[in-house]
């Protein structure tokens, strides 16, 4: 009973139990038994492989993948999984494949907005006299014909039927006009993020220009200092009388370098 309320429980159906068969022995010996079979004479399992060890009871042929090619080569291409039926080119039918009846044109390369239009109309005009026909008064007893509100119901359920058949036939359409948009979008944002950091570099680009430029104006001025300093000492070494010459000449000197 826990075995079955857990089965109950799995959202998603459990895989068939022969997946178990699909080991690399079994798999190793399905390759060496269709190598081996135009070559032997008797076409029996346990004989065209009895040189082998733990060959199993049941066909390896079982093990084969399905031929994809006989499927394709149908009309109506389909396969059977766990009793739903899937078709291998998906294909939306049409409201008049699906039995109902049909107020636009079925080739999707024809302009349908005047047929929908037309339709819509009709559905307005049809509503306009379903409420006239609902204030009307009813039938007699004797009446054997059925109420006039009952037709523009059928109409409008068709109107309908058209109308949401057309809408899902653009889901398509919108589909892709959606992911253009989104990609569109992804690739403004990439767009703005580039020139967000092109501008970045520019600016850190130019705050590193202006700091060289103060390292050079500071070296600059440290060897003009230097070379002062190294003046005013060859200086200090010169007779005392001429050294108030060399040092007004030495300040005029440094004050122009300055």
């Amino acid at each position: 009973m826990d075995d079955d309320d857990g089965e109950l429980r799995n959202p998603f159906p459990s895989p068939p139990s022969h997946y178990t068969k699909y080991t690399a022995h079994n798999l190793a010996l399905l390759a060496l038994y269709n190598e081996r079979l135009p070559h032997h004479p008797n076409p029996v399992q346990h004989q065209v492989l009895s040189d082998q060890t733990d060959v199993p009871d049941w066909p390896l042929t079982q093990l084969e993948k399905p031929r994809i090619d006989w499927i394709l080569e149908e009309p109506d291409a389909h396969y059977d999984v766990f009793g739903d039926r899937w078709f291998v080119k998906d294909k939306i039918p049409s409201l008049a494949e699906l039995g109902g009846t049909q107020l636009y044109p079925e080739d999707p390369s024809v302009d349908r907005r005047p047929a929908l239009l037309s339709i819509l109309r009709s559905l307005l005009v049809t509503y306009s006299s379903l409420m006239s026909s609902v204030l009307a008064p009813p039938p007699t007893l004797s009446a054997t014909e059925p109420p006039e509100w009952q037709g523009h119901v059928e109409w409008i359920t068709v109107l309908a039927q058209n109308l949401m058949a057309a809408a899902n036939d653009l889901r398509p359409v919108q589909a892709r006009g959606n992911l253009e948009l989104m990609m569109r979008r992804q690739l403004e944002l990439k767009r703005e993020e580039t020139k967000a950091l092109h501008t970045k570099c520019n600016v850190l680009e130019a705050k590193l220009k202006d700091l060289r430029a103060s390292a050079q104006l500071v070296s600059n001025f440290s060897s003009a200092r230097g070379t002062v300093d190294a003046v005013m000492t060859a200086a200090s070494s010169v007779p005392s009388d001429a050294t108030s010459v060399q040092q007004e000449e030495v300040l005029r000197w440094s004050e122009e370098i300055g």
